[in-house]
């Protein structure tokens, strides 16, 4: 009888543990369940994919690199003329659309003023020598050299917004709705672009001020 009791003790607490083994194992699973969710809802907003706005400013990157590359090789007179037309236009649709919508959303989301203010200001030098080459057109004497420079400039920028510590990882890292950035950023890209195909300039607003897109984006991300 002892025997048959001690051996019943034994399968009970067996099966206890093996409970509460099953328990716990739920519990873990739930909660990688969760924080998968969390992490895809995360991802959600803060992009990762090719239409997320810090895709769509890189690509903007890559755009005007190849087109420096082109000039850089370029031999005819009319073929410089036509890239540097292509780049001035490229880059104007490019800081506007950073000035009016996603910088300002950077600034509300991280209120880094020191990134901030420097992107600024060195789109503020690359637009008043835009405005240079425009101007004088390719039969000046300085515009190759110009354009060499603008390229120097442009490089330089875009190294900061992009590297580890820059302003696209801090942005990434900061929760914002970067594919509804994305989508602002399009939106008015395509809007600049038909305004320049059309025969005007893509210009700042007066004093750089955002048109709403970047304040109204700033208020949806919290």
């Amino acid at each position: 009888m002892a025997k048959s009791r001690s051996a019943n003790k034994r399968k009970r607490s067996s099966s206890a543990r093996a409970r509460s083994a099953t328990r716990a194992s739920a519990r873990t699973n739930e909660g990688k369940s969760m924080r998968g969710r969390s992490a895809g809802s995360s991802r959600g907003r803060n992009g990762g994919g090719r239409d997320d706005a810090i895709a769509l400013l890189k690509a903007d990157h890559r755009e005007v690199e190849r087109m420096f590359s082109e000039f850089e090789s370029a031999r005819s007179h009319d073929r410089k003329s036509d890239l540097a037309t292509r780049i001035c236009s490229a880059l104007r649709v490019h800081t506007t659309i950073e000035e009016e919508i996603f910088y300002p959303a950077y600034l509300e989301a991280t209120r880094d003023t020191e990134i901030h203010h420097e992107a600024e200001i060195e789109h503020e030098g690359a637009k008043r020598l835009i405005d240079e080459i425009e101007s004088t057109g390719p039969d000046d004497d300085h515009f190759e050299a110009r354009i060499s420079v603008l390229q120097e400039m442009i490089r330089h920028h875009v190294k900061e917004e992009e590297r580890s510590s820059g302003m696209f990882s801090k942005a990434r890292a900061s929760g914002m709705d970067l594919r509804a950035l994305g989508r602002q950023l399009e939106e008015r890209k395509l809007e600049l672009k038909g305004e320049s195909d059309a025969g005007g300039m893509p210009r700042m607003p007066e004093g750089g001020r955002s048109r709403g897109a970047g304040r109204d984006m700033r208020m949806r991300s919290h």
